[in-house]
Order: structure tokens, then C-alpha cells, then sequence
């Protein structure tokens, strides 16, 4: 390879398409934009989602529901989670630090699912009220 024989990757580089340049290219008169109309224009434009003038359907369908930003900072955490992480207290920063619960996570709950052995203590870490039962069958308390 040398320096004067480089080339760019075969179809890297294409001609620009020049409109308005004569009936010849192809892309003469209209340029491309058919005839009149807004989209025809220089400066034509309008919003998206605009239907010339008719209600866009964004505005005629019904506004409904409504997601919680403060959702994203609470977690939960099964009872088998629970019994694979083997430690014998857990707090949030355990269960960060596990993986189990994202790092933005501020508010963990214990939910019943699957099953616990081994007796845990939960210090500022909330549970329903069947798993409370389950932590608490098994020997474990929360704080």
C-alpha cells in the first residue's frame, strides 16, 4: 500500500444530487417538489403532526393516565433473593451493593415470593405483610 494509491471504502462517496439544474438531470423545473402547495415553497412549513388545519389526531384522542416520577426511586426484593444473598443483616446500601436494587433505589420492600430458610434481620427495609410472617417464621426480624 502507498500513500497515493488510498482510496475511501467503495460507496463511501457519492455525487451530491444538484436539482433545479435543467430538464437533463432529471431533477430540472420542480426540483424535486412537485407541483404547488405549501411543501412546494421556499420556507414551506408546519409542525408535525399538522393536518392542514383539520384537529390533529394527538388533540382528538382523550387524554388519559399519568405515570409517577417518584416511582423510579422505590425497589422490591423477593424473599428467594433474599435467602440467596446470605447475609445475616441487610440494609439498602447491602442490597445496592448486591446488585439486587438499583443505585437510585430509596424505598426497598420485601415481597412473598419463593421461599426463606435462614433468619434475617431487615433494618430500614419495608415487607407486605405475608412476607413479614415468612421473615419472621424463619427465625428473622425487621426493624
Amino acid at each position: 500500500m502507498q500513500l497515493n494509491t488510498i482510496q475511501p471504502a467503495a460507496g463511501a462517496k457519492h455525487a451530491k444530487r444538484r436539482v433545479g439544474r435543467g430538464i437533463g438531470s432529471g431533477l430540472g423545473k420542480t426540483a424535486g417538489r412537485g407541483h404547488k402547495g405549501q411543501k412546494s415553497r421556499a420556507g414551506g412549513y408546519h409542525k408535525v403532526g399538522f393536518e392542514g388545519g383539520q384537529m390533529p389526531l394527538q388533540r382528538r384522542l382523550p387524554k388519559r393516565g399519568f405515570k409517577s416520577q417518584t416511582l423510579k426511586f422505590n425497589a422490591e426484593i423477593t424473599l428467594a433473593e433474599l435467602d440467596a444473598l446470605g447475609l445475616a443483616e441487610v440494609d439498602v446500601l447491602a442490597l445496592k451493593q448486591a446488585g439486587l436494587v438499583r443505585s437510585i433505589a430509596k424505598v426497598v420492600k420485601v415481597v412473598k415470593s419463593g421461599e426463606i430458610t435462614r433468619a434475617v434481620k431487615l433494618n430500614g427495609i419495608g415487607a407486605t405483610a405475608g412476607a413479614k410472617a415468612a421473615i419472621e417464621a424463619a427465625g428473622g426480624s425487621l426493624n
